[in-house]
């Protein structure tokens, strides 16, 4: 029971606001000393770390991390969100709820570009709120719109929340076919899960434009049209639609498409976004020297994180399999009534009530590595696995009190919008996200078809 303890204790370590890092490698340092003191653990465990951290530093599909968070940040500075949301208030403005469709387009648009919730969520907060607010629509439908969309950066590829993902499900399974006595394990790649997402990203964009499309013609106050500007024309507003939409979505099918086409791996298409994300801001004037110092700095802040957290974790999930945790772990899941069906769903529970609380990164480099090969053992498909985990991650965010993405938004919302708006506000897109669960545990090949297609 001393591993279920450590990752209890870290847990609440973590509630408390400590730093990530810190609290997994120094809450389970703790623990690792306490228990060689009692004789409840073998210090020999720890003899793997370097062999670890050697293999973090190594590791080609990591190198996509910097990359992409280069990219996505990159496209922020540059003002794409901006020139977009633009350009599509005024193709869809004179239609009920057009604002609400551009804004779920542009935030597919910007989770396909950039992949960072927390920046997307931000930056669509901050240039569509105001305005959808002024142009008569309901707080609610604004917000819940600008959440939902937002969160969207966690399933769209190339995502780098599938980076990481992929990463460490490459190792789950090796593991778990080691386990089952299979000395030629098969592997599961970036992008594989790239390919998976793909599917069932676009259904959720598709269900989200149809629940705003219900909610447009059944209260058209909710969501008015916006009047024409009498001083602009239909031809003018064409070429400044294609300027300001060709260029992004050129990048992302140069990245997205080499990846799925088998042309580049997710590293070499991650330093194609870099460059295209460089070229884009230089097209409009956005990439002076400070700019470009300011987004180096930021890129390097958010790539350290990340590999600070899994430097953090690797010492975490050694002291837990040093205190046996590992076959705790598959002990609890093997032995829960409804097999397959029964551990998937407490694991799902599980990572659902966790991602009030941790990011996405701890649940990824934390959570899947001890439960991951429990469940891969049982026969779950990786890929669908994946899928599974990164959509339920994404409804967790959205869901009150504690989603993160309602606490991005609710920093930069207007004071005349209230919390209890943005929670009433989400409701209804929690409610596709879960649909959208229910599908795909229903009929896995929605995830699983186009990766056996491709590859």
């Amino acid at each position: 029971m001393i591993a279920l303890l450590l990752f209890l204790v870290v847990c609440l370590v973590l509630m408390a606001g400590y730093p990530v890092a810190f609290s997994l490698a120094g809450t389970a340092l703790l623990f690792a000393w306490v228990g060689q003191l009692a004789g409840a653990f073998d210090a020999a465990f720890l003899e793997a770390l370097p062999n670890r951290l050697y293999g973090i530093m190594t590791n080609v599909t990591l190198i996509a991390v910097p990359l992409f968070v280069f990219m996505g940040v990159m496209l922020e500075r540059s003002r794409v969100a901006e020139h977009l949301l633009d350009t599509m208030a005024e193709l869809f403005g004179r239609l009920r709820g057009g604002l609400g469709f551009s804004v779920t387009l542009v935030g597919m648009l910007l989770a396909a570009s950039t992949g960072i919730v927390g920046a997307t969520v931000v930056t669509m907060g901050l240039l569509s709120l105001p305005t959808m607010l002024r142009r008569g629509y309901d707080p609610r439908i604004a917000s819940g719109v600008i959440c939902a969309s937002g969160t969207l950066g966690q399933i769209i590829p190339p995502s780098i929340v599938l980076v990481l993902l992929g990463d460490v499900l490459s190792s789950a399974y090796q593991q778990a076919q080691l386990d089952m006595g299979i000395y030629s394990p098969e592997t599961v790649s970036v992008g594989d899960l790239f390919s998976g997402a793909l599917i069932p990203g676009l259904i959720l964009v598709s269900l989200y434009l149809l629940y705003l499309g219900i909610v447009a013609w059944a209260r058209p106050q909710a969501m008015p049209a916006i009047e024409p500007d009498p001083g602009g024309t239909r031809g003018s507003l064409l070429p400044r639609v294609a300027s300001s939409l060709l260029p992004p979505l050129l990048l992302i099918v140069a990245v997205l498409g080499s990846i799925l086409a088998g042309i580049a791996t997710p590293t070499e298409a991650a330093s194609v976004g870099a460059v295209g994300a460089i070229l884009l801001a230089l097209s409009r004037r956005q990439c002076s020297l400070g700019i470009l110092q300011e987004v180096m700095r930021s890129t390097t802040r958010i790539t350290c994180m990340v590999f600070l957290i899994l430097i953090g974790a690797s010492i975490f999930s050694l002291v837990f399999r040093g205190f046996g945790g590992d076959e705790v772990v598959a002990d609890l899941l093997t032995n829960l009534p409804g097999g397959k069906f029964g551990a998937m769903l407490a694991v799902m529970l599980l990572m659902f009530l966790l991602g009030f609380v941790l990011d996405f990164i701890e649940i990824t480099f934390v959570v899947v590595p001890i439960v991951g090969p429990v469940l891969l053992a049982m026969g779950i498909d990786p890929v669908w696995l994946g899928i599974m985990i990164a959509i339920n991650l994404q409804t967790s965010f959205l869901t009150p009190p504690f989603g993160f993405a309602l606490f991005y938004l609710r920093g930069v919302a207007p004071a005349e919008v209230s919390t209890r708006q943005i929670y009433a506000g989400v409701a209804p897109f929690i409610g596709l996200q879960l649909l959208m669960l229910s599908m795909l545990a229903l009929w896995p090949a929605i995830a699983t078809w186009l990766p056996g297609i491709l590859y």
